[in-house]
């Protein structure tokens, strides 16, 4: 259990870096997208502790997925790219797309906006699954 903490952990702080860094350059670099999206839509709420909670998902989902890999690690075969890809794959399939498609089909949000957090969800899970790989095997 220590070493699922740990690993995840480091998988925690690798991807709040990687995600604010990326969320950074996603507003500077596609700005419309996150006017549109964001902050015309009512659904969107951004009010303090509301941001820290936001800001801190990237360790609830690390080390959650710290836990999944190690139950299922000895299910990926490969070299550690191969299994990092393929372990996001498996999150992105079984635990983002049934929740973005039922997102989508039950709130105004846009195919875009739905679209990116599966692409999001994908990455961090990618991320994540080659921290995995190397640090736990």
């Amino acid at each position: 259990m220590k070493k699922i903490f740990i690993v995840g952990l480091i998988a925690g702080i690798i991807l709040f870096v990687v995600s604010y860094g990326g969320l950074f350059l996603a507003v500077r670099f596609f700005p419309q997208l996150f006017i549109d999206a964001y902050a015309n839509n009512p659904l969107i709420n951004s009010d303090g502790i509301k941001d820290v909670l936001f800001f801190s998902h990237a360790f609830i989902i690390s080390f959650a997925l710290s836990w999944f890999w190690d139950r299922f690690k000895s299910l990926l075969k490969g070299n550690f790219i191969l299994r990092g890809l393929e372990f996001g794959f498996i999150y992105s399939m079984v635990g983002l797309l049934p929740i973005m498609w039922i997102t989508y089909s039950a709130m105004e949000v846009t195919f875009t906006m739905v679209f990116s957090w599966l692409l999001y969800g994908f990455f961090q899970a990618t991320v994540a699954g080659l921290v995995f790989s190397k640090m736990n095997p």
